[in-house]
């Protein structure tokens, strides 16, 4: 029976170009895992968008001279396109600047106050006085107060990882005059968030044995500590509108509004697809399994303030009252990904840029390394050596040339057909069965979001038809046995069909052409495009997959004797060991963009 199952992925601020950090921490092993239930059958709906309020965007738009919706569309339409040719496969990739997240996202912050989580307090922050305004925390820097580091931001420290408020810092400065702020009083809504602590323990108790170790602890510890109301409006010209009276000149804070993004894609997807109710099917469905993926920085807001969101809301737009909203099942929150042992900098050029690498290599070798060297629960690095090592002597050496060798013998001595083997022998019968095993033990890992560990399983069984064939007659035997070397292409090309779904999740683009090589009709995956929907008062660019195609293909190959084959082709290319000194020449360097 297929499971209902909904990936929320973590939604890129739109002020700048996705980079590896943003590919390892949340998109592809989200995309990794949504494939898999996909070919599995289950009824998959992946959501996110370009976050584009708050101000990193208004930060952006200030250094440039823009506004900051010239800023979020054009990185937005950036977005699109370069996931799109890293095969991240949304059903749904929008923003949050659309009238549906608008409406929504007021709609919850209505239901919240009517409901008594949202109270009024006068809150100090830092003022400007050489720009006449509040600063929002992203235009403020200074020293952390719990670790010392010297550029931490006015919400969070990117060093240690702790919340903060920018009246904390010190030393703290403008980033727009470097000028010295003085603090004011203002007054703001705050998210009564102590309100929810038991029912938040609770919850807690009944994920912790699936979650992973370092969430669990992070959240538990977060809770004991002592949680505090959280001021959920702000000073700023920029982002969604407090709905009540007299207070039309605050706006909803980013963090508050922002992952309600998973929520209002679901209804702006249902309306797309012109099935306005299908959204509760994940979202009212107490069999529905939500995960959210996300990096380590964003564990409170996933594990904490979200679920309290939903908790609080209830069953918004439901009549039945004894519904309430499905709340996250797991936050595989992977840790960082490092570049050549150093940390990501903006600043400093210090990044791999998606836009830039998928120039020069392919997408499904960059999914494969990264996947390889995923931070699930530490941080990671990518290393340009281990890139070039990785890409040839396993994605190529290992898994390429077995597929390649495989079908050219098959191609030139059986008429591009699949051979008839006849009965075949135990040692042939052993590899078959230890392939198909696979589907269990890889499908289990990747049910537990153990990617990596999954991947590693899947590419120990390449391994194994290479050690099957090395053991067996085929390629010199081919004139004077050809109905042994029959029987050992046979197994080897039902290996590799079976081996081809096993990694279809993480190399989606190599396996869809091997797929077609090995004869088979239709596609593994559906298409992904981008459309432009109207809305009543405008329109916006989002990426949708048509899944059609890719349901119920995780299962052992069907391949059939005489079954044609096409003319074989190399599925990837093996790389300069130049790339290495040219890649980490590049690092430092502004890019074009």
């Amino acid at each position: 029976m297929s499971e209902h199952i909904h990936v929320s992925v973590a939604w890129p601020y739109a002020n700048g170009d996705l980079h590896i950090g943003h590919l390892a921490g949340a998109y592809l092993p989200a995309d990794i895992f949504a494939r898999y239930h996909r070919l599995k059958g289950n009824r998959v709906l992946m959501v996110s968008g370009s976050d584009t309020h708050g101000t990193p965007i208004t930060v952006e738009a200030d250094s440039k001279g823009l506004t900051p919706r010239q800023v979020f569309e054009h990185y937005h339409h950036r977005f699109l396109e370069t996931q799109k040719e890293i095969g991240i496969s949304y059903d749904l990739f929008t923003h949050t600047d659309t009238e549906n997240h608008h409406r929504i996202a007021q709609d919850f912050f209505l239901h919240l106050h009517r409901a008594g989580y949202l109270y009024k307090e006068i809150q100090k922050q830092l003022y400007s006085t050489s720009e006449k305004r509040f600063l929002p925390d992203r235009y403020v820097e200074g020293t952390c107060p719990k670790c010392g580091y010297g550029e931490a931001r006015g919400d969070q420290c990117d060093n240690c990882g702790s919340l903060l408020d920018a009246t904390e810092l010190i030393d703290p400065r403008s980033k727009i005059d470097g000028s010295k702020p003085e603090v004011r009083e203002t007054e703001h809504f705050f998210f009564d968030l102590p309100a929810f602590s038991e029912r938040l323990l609770a919850y807690l108790d009944d994920h912790a044995h699936h979650w992973r170790p370092n969430v669990v602890n992070f959240v538990r510890n977060f809770i004991q500590a002592g949680l505090k109301g959280r001021p959920v409006t702000r000073d700023i010209e920029w982002g969604i509108r407090v709905p009540l009276e007299g207070w039309n000149e605050k706006r909803i804070y980013v963090w508050f509004e922002a992952v309600m993004g998973y929520f209002t894609a679901s209804v702006e997807w249902a309306h797309n697809i012109g099935e306005p109710e299908a959204w509760k099917d994940w979202w009212y469905n107490p069999d529905a399994k939500i995960y959210n993926f996300i990096g380590k920085d964003n564990i409170p807001f996933h594990t904490l303030f979200w679920p309290a969101e939903l908790i609080g809301v209830e069953r918004i737009y439901e009549d039945d009252e004894t519904k309430r909203l499905t709340l996250p099942f797991d936050v595989p929150a992977n840790e960082f990904m490092n570049v050549e042992g150093a940390q990501f900098s903006k600043s400093r050029s210090w990044a791999i840029w998606l836009p830039d690498i998928l120039r020069r290599y392919q997408p499904d070798a960059i999914r494969y390394y990264v996947s390889v060297a995923m931070p699930e629960t530490r941080d990671s690095d990518f290393s340009w050596d281990d890139f070039l090592h990785r890409t040839n002597d396993e994605l190529v050496a290992t898994w390429g040339n077995l597929v390649h060798r495989v079908l050219s013998f098959t191609y030139k001595h059986w008429d591009g057909r699949v051979p008839e083997p006849g009965e075949l022998r135990a040692e042939d019968s052993k590899l078959i069965a230890e392939v198909e095993a696979g589907f269990e033990r890889v499908g289990s890992l990747l049910e537990a979001v153990k990617l990596r560990a999954a991947l590693n399983e899947a590419m120990g069984l390449a391994r194994a038809v290479n050690g099957y064939l090395d053991r067996s007659p085929w390629f010199g035997v081919i004139k004077e046995d050809r109905e042994a070397a029959a029987k050992t292409v046979y197994t080897a090309l039902r290996a590799i069909d079976s081996i081809k779904t096993l990694l279809a999740p993480w190399l989606p683009f190599s396996s869809e052409t091997l797929h077609r090589l090995l004869g088979h009709e239709g596609r593994l995956f559906g298409e992904q495009r981008m459309e432009r929907f109207q809305e009543e008062e405008s329109a916006h660019e989002a990426l949708v997959y048509d899944n059609a195609k890719a349901e119920g293909r995780w299962a052992p190959s069907d391949l059939r004797p005489g079954q044609p084959l096409q003319a074989p082709k190399p599925l990837f290319q093996k790389l300069d060991d130049e790339v290495v000194a040219q890649e980490r020449d590049r690092l430092g360097k502004p890019v074009e963009g």
